[in-house]
């Protein structure tokens, strides 16, 4: 597999889904993971009292969601990506609403950018995360490089 993502690519989305159910308990989990310690992230009863309606994620709960949106271009052959050479560069967020547990989530991913770079390649994505609703969540912007030969 050539190391030389396609250009081409810039502007491509990918078709949405599948619906991701927030589990209260992977919410929890990766809080305790990171080291967030409020209660709101932990604590149903916690959150609640805060005027949630569950557990909220920290917005780093999202990357989980977004790379598998993400795996429809790296895994996209005519893509030209090797993912034995992939780099995480950056990861940004923006969020329109807290994501709680019991949330059916929709990413939609699209490329936004593909250029070189000393020998290598940057590639930008963006993955907008709906409601199974249509409203606007969240959207995940990534950089990752693919490293030249």
């Amino acid at each position: 597999m050539t190391s030389t993502p396609d250009p081409a690519f810039a502007g491509r989305t990918y078709p949405s889904g599948p619906v991701h159910v927030v589990s209260g308990a992977k919410i929890a989990e990766l809080a305790r993971a990171t080291g967030a310690t409020d209660p709101v992230h932990t604590d149903d009863a916690a959150a609640r009292a805060a005027g949630f309606a569950g557990v909220v994620a920290t917005p780093t709960f999202l990357v989980s969601l977004a790379q598998s949106a993400e795996t429809a271009y790296i895994e996209d052959p005519e893509a030209g990506i090797d993912f034995s050479r992939v780099v995480h560069g950056e990861e940004g967020f923006e969020l329109h609403r807290p994501v709680v547990a019991g949330d059916r989530l929709i990413p939609t991913l699209t490329v936004e950018s593909v250029r070189a770079a000393g020998g290598h390649s940057m590639i930008t994505t963006r993955v907008d995360v709906a409601d199974e609703g249509g409203s606007a969540v969240a959207a995940v912007r990534s950089v990752i490089v693919v490293r030249g030969e």
